[in-house]
């Protein structure tokens, strides 16, 4: 018994018979639309995403199994959040809040990829994870909703295994990003002022030093690598 595999990275719940499924499985006789049809319903919860998927045929049968990777888990999380990066300072700067539904629905996504034993684990191993990318959940830090978790705050949910949320919560959620992401636009827009102030008034002094003081009035690595580019040497000097 003869088996073939093909392996190809898909943007969820959109493959389609054209390059790199069709001419792939074209030549291993298989049922090209059954085969994509499976796959757009396996990875339908991946919208948005690219996933990496595996298709296994036995060119004698044509039968096929598809196996199905996951994104990993922040690309999950900043999909639920509606972000495009984590935060660059968590520990100070958080960018949006997650409903425990919305941890939930992420844990049992990367359930296979997860070291917890019970969901309840795998759940806090996803608030972890926000708390490394400056993502509260239910209006707590990341750390105080695991501890609310270990209390049983939210085992009820856990139990029933909740993935969904309503439209007016989702509503709130986004009223709430929006509100936080203003306050952290003035806050750098304040840090990149005194950034400047500081490079003016260091104006001619090497760049170490600049960046020295910079760091010393707790500017962040962005604002000072956008205002203190790296010279080509530098640059060649940083490289592996």
């Amino acid at each position: 018994m003869a088996k073939q595999s093909v392996e190809a990275l898909i943007q969820g719940g959109k493959a389609s018979a054209a390059p790199p499924l069709g001419p792939a499985l074209g030549p291993l006789g298989v049922n090209i639309g059954q085969v994509v049809a499976d796959i757009n319903k396996k990875t339908e919860a991946f919208k948005g995403m690219q996933v990496p998927v595996v298709v296994e045929v036995d060119t004698d049968t044509k039968e096929f199994t598809i196996s199905v990777g996951t994104p990993p888990a922040s690309a999950l999380i900043k999909q639920e959040a509606s972000i495009q990066k984590g935060s660059g300072k968590p520990k100070e700067e958080l960018l949006a809040d997650l409903r425990i539904e919305q941890v939930i629905k992420v844990a049992k996504m990367k359930e296979e990829g997860l070291s917890g034993k019970t969901l309840k684990e795998k759940v806090k191993e996803i608030v972890g994870t926000c708390q490394s990318m400056g993502i509260m959940v239910e209006g707590m830090r990341a750390q105080e909703a695991q501890e609310a978790i270990n209390a049983g705050s939210f085992d009820q949910e856990i139990v029933q295994e909740k993935t969904d949320i309503s439209a007016e919560e989702l509503k709130k959620l986004e009223e709430e990003k929006k509100q936080m992401q203003a306050e952290l636009a003035e806050k750098h827009e304040k840090e990149e002022a005194e950034a400047k102030s500081i490079l003016a008034a260091m104006e001619g002094k090497e760049r170490g030093e600049i960046k020295a003081k910079m760091a010393e009035a707790d500017i962040s690595s962005e604002v000072i690598d956008k205002l203190l580019p790296l010279d080509v040497q530098e640059e060649e000097q940083q490289q592996p």
